[in-house]
């Protein structure tokens, strides 16, 4: 009961004739169209963005597959030719004594990946149904996806510079595998699926159930 007064005491933009630009932030009237600051467009829910969510999240499942069973790193010496996936190159630079640089790959080509690709699931699922997290919390969830996006491309980052670095010796070459481009295309989809979420859904959502 203290739960839905304090919900029914709170005003929303949309309660109070205003909507906000999603780009730049700023609040207008709620009969603008175009945002007068970034020149976006203003809606006051974005009735799509669902759709957009499960469209960009599943390209974003589709390419992380193959990222995982195709070489990320081709590795050719005088005399052997090795090629490295994800987890395969974490433990030999494991057993190389680079205990550290193998964990940092790890959490951000396996876990953090597979973290986003469950939070922006659950996120997207919790709209319209009833959800055990608290809409703040389900808010922070999406705050945290959005801020450790840009982190998921360091493998993709050490492949690069591995890449330029061994270029130089005339012994060895390290060249970026297939896994490479479907890895960054994965991250990619993953970005712009959170991006898609519109997060006043959730809002109301969590006021719909208290008003039951």
């Amino acid at each position: 009961m203290e739960r839905a007064e304090h919900h029914e005491s709170v005003t929303t933009a949309r309660q109070a004739g205003l909507v906000g630009c999603r780009i730049c932030s700023r609040v207008w009237p709620a009969e603008r169209a175009i945002c007068g600051q970034c020149g976006a467009r203003l809606v006051s829910r974005d009735t799509k963005s669902l759709q957009r969510v499960w469209a960009w999240w599943t390209a974003g499942v589709m390419c992380y597959i193959p990222a995982n069973l195709y070489p990320m790193i081709e590795t050719r010496t005088l005399f052997d030719t090795q090629d490295s996936t994800i987890v395969g190159g974490a433990i030999d630079l494991a057993r190389h004594g680079s205990p550290g640089i193998a964990l940092i790959i790890l959490l951000a080509s396996v876990a953090i990946p597979m973290a986003k690709f469950f939070s922006i699931a659950y996120l997207a699922l919790s709209v319209g149904r009833h959800a055990r997290m608290s809409m703040q919390t389900r808010h922070r969830l999406y705050e945290v996806v959005e801020y450790i996006g840009r982190w998921s491309m360091i493998d993709v980052f050490v492949v690069a510079i591995l890449s330029s670095l061994v270029q130089f010796s005339a012994v060895a070459t390290i060249n970026p595998g297939p896994a490479s481009i479907a890895f960054a295309l994965s991250v990619i989809f993953t970005i712009l699926s959170a991006q898609a979420f519109d997060t006043r859904l959730i809002w109301d959502t969590e006021r719909t159930e208290t008003t039951r």
